[in-house]
């Protein structure tokens, strides 16, 4: 798997690198220290992971991950940060991440994760999981919708199903690939706990997420 790696100091992502690189299945493929370079690297090298420090010179990582998973679907980004406030837990699982670790996880750990999140798993540190089950459990009590769980750009495809568009259609309204919005329904899908797009849309429309078709 190609590997692309995030972070604004250099010894640590040197560090990283050196962690990663001796396995046999995993390739670096480049690196970087901003949202800027994190967005053109991975539009040019087409990671199948990135690692990315949450907090960036010119932004969030979050910010970063809705752009790159907009234009790179089948990216999986694990955030690997010093941040265990809440907030950008929450904020890095609505961008659409797949992973959130602490910089101080054990390098073997880390490795494992990797290959977990690549296999279709996520990944979170203890500590972090214990806090999102906490809020769910929270969030479910005052009754808040789930849609909030869903990265702008699936919140877009919902809608766009709900309306009763079909996937071109919701491609070209959209303006990306027919299998980019196969992607991102799957993964709504999922998010939701739904089986197919016709309890997505009535998901959506007893949440009030409806737009017209054109």
């Amino acid at each position: 798997m190609k590997i692309l790696i995030i972070d604004d100091h250099v010894l640590f992502r040197e560090g990283l690198a050196a962690i990663v690189r001796p396995q046999e299945d995993i390739e670096i493929a480049g690196m970087g220290g901003s949202v800027r370079e994190a967005i053109e690297l991975a539009r040019t090298l087409k990671p199948d992971i990135i690692l990315m420090d949450f907090n960036l010179p010119d932004g969030t990582g979050a910010e970063a991950a809705r752009t790159i998973l907009e234009e790179v679907p089948a990216c999986k980004i694990i955030f690997l940060t010093m941040s265990e406030d809440d907030d950008d837990l929450f904020a890095a699982i609505r961008s659409g991440a797949k992973g959130y670790l602490m910089k101080n996880i054990h390098p073997p750990e880390l490795v494992s994760a990797i290959r977990s999140v690549q296999s279709g798993e996520s990944a979170l540190s203890q500590g972090m999981t214990m806090r999102l089950m906490e809020e769910l459990s929270r969030s479910k009590k005052r009754g808040r919708p789930a849609e909030n769980t869903l990265t702008l750009r699936e919140l877009d495809v919902l809608r766009a199903v709900a309306a009763g568009l079909t996937n071109q259609e919701i491609g070209n309204h959209l303006f990306i690939s027919e299998n980019t919005v196969k992607f991102h329904v799957h993964s709504l899908l999922a998010k939701l706990n739904l089986t197919d797009r016709k309890e997505a849309a009535n998901f959506a429309r007893e949440h009030g997420l409806i737009i017209k078709k054109d």
